[in-house]
Parts: structure tokens; C-alpha cells; sequence
């Protein structure tokens, strides 16, 4: 059963930046992780998992299909032109600090991106690991619309939107399986 949650709330504004085709996974139900070593725009403290509850905003660029476990042809969503399309929302059930390599290699069927991808990101910086978080996707229904500009771009992991039209949420999995997920990963991390 996919549960709708709630109508999504125009006061929110929090967006993570995050490539497309890996929204596409985890809006297709495919992938139940978000992992993030964080950039040179994070600041002083480093990357966090800041918000609870934020929206999905999806990022371009040619090499993604590449960077990833999914099949040569796969579709890829299209660029946006002059307007954007927000299809998910995700809701963040717990975070954890990996620093064991093995345990990150452990966790490659629940996500789409090729082991040295993940390999290159935990070895960036003096501080070995990456931030995982298990989260919970919801479509948007309908996709909720913003105009795309300058102002999105550049090496950050947070957005801030302007308010945008509410719009109903629905899981793209069922509670079943995300259940399932949870408890595979916890006792994979030993959580």
C-alpha cells in the first residue's frame, strides 16, 4: 500500500541538490539512500544532513549515466529550460557518519552510483567517510513548477525556493517494503 502523507506545506523552501538521474532512482523507488560527502560550498562545518524534510532538486551534467551502475542508454531526464519541475519530496529517517570503506561497499545494492565514484568521494578531504541517510520519497502530485535560474547553480548541497503550490504526496513505495529497506540497511550498518 502507498501511503499518501499529507499535502505538501507552501512554507517549505528547503531544496537538496542532487543529479537527476539519482532523484529519477529514488522517485522510481529504486534507491532508498542519499550519500553525500559534501563540496567546497559547504562552509566551515562541513556537509549536513540540515533539514528533516526538504524537496529534491534535480542537477544536470553529460557524464551522470556514466557515474552510475544503470544500463548505456538509460533514459535521462531533460534539462529544464526556462521552468523546472520539483517531483519529490524526501523525508529523512536517520543519517550516519560511514567511516569504514567496507560498509560502504556493503551498501551497493541500495543505491545506483559506480563503486569508485563512492570510493573518490569518501577519500575526499583529511576526513574519511561519507554522510548516508535513509530517506523516504514521495511524489508530488501535480510536480510542483519554478523558474530556472543563475541563482540555483554552483557547488552547494542546499536550496533555499520561493513558496511554492502545495501539492498531494504519495509514496512511492509501500510501507511494506520500506519497512524491509530500513531493516536490511540498519543491521547492514549495525544501527
Amino acid at each position: 500500500m502507498h501511503t499518501v502523507k499529507h499535502e505538501y506545506p507552501k512554507y517549505m523552501s528547503a531544496a537538496f541538490k542532487e543529479w537527476a538521474v539519482v532523484c529519477e532512482a529514488l522517485g522510481s523507488g529504486r534507491q532508498s539512500v542519499i550519500i553525500r560527502k559534501g563540496g567546497i560550498a559547504e562552509g566551515r562545518e562541513g556537509f549536513a544532513f540540515r533539514f528533516n524534510e526538504f524537496l529534491l532538486f534535480p542537477t544536470w551534467f553529460h557524464e551522470q549515466l556514466g557515474k552510475t551502475t544503470l544500463p548505456a542508454g538509460s533514459p535521462i531526464p531533460d534539462e529544464p529550460g526556462e521552468d523546472l519541475e520539483i517531483r519529490y519530496l524526501a523525508t529523512v529517517e536517520w543519517t550516519q557518519l560511514v567511516t569504514d570503506w567496507s560498509l560502504v561497499q556493503r551498501l551497493k545494492d541500495y543505491h545506483i552510483w559506480q563503486e569508485n565514484v563512492l570510493e573518490e568521494r569518501f577519500h575526499y578531504d583529511d576526513l574519511k567517510g561519507v554522510h548516508v541517510a535513509f530517506v523516504r520519497i514521495y511524489r508530488l502530485e501535480p510536480v510542483l513548477k519554478l523558474k530556472n535560474e543563475k541563482k540555483y547553480g554552483g557547488c552547494r548541497s542546499w536550496l533555499d525556493l520561493p513558496d511554492l503550490d502545495g501539492s498531494a504526496l504519495v509514496s512511492v513505495l509501500s510501507d511494506e517494503e520500506h519497512e524491509k529497506r530500513r531493516d536490511a540497511l540498519r543491521a547492514l550498518l549495525g544501527l
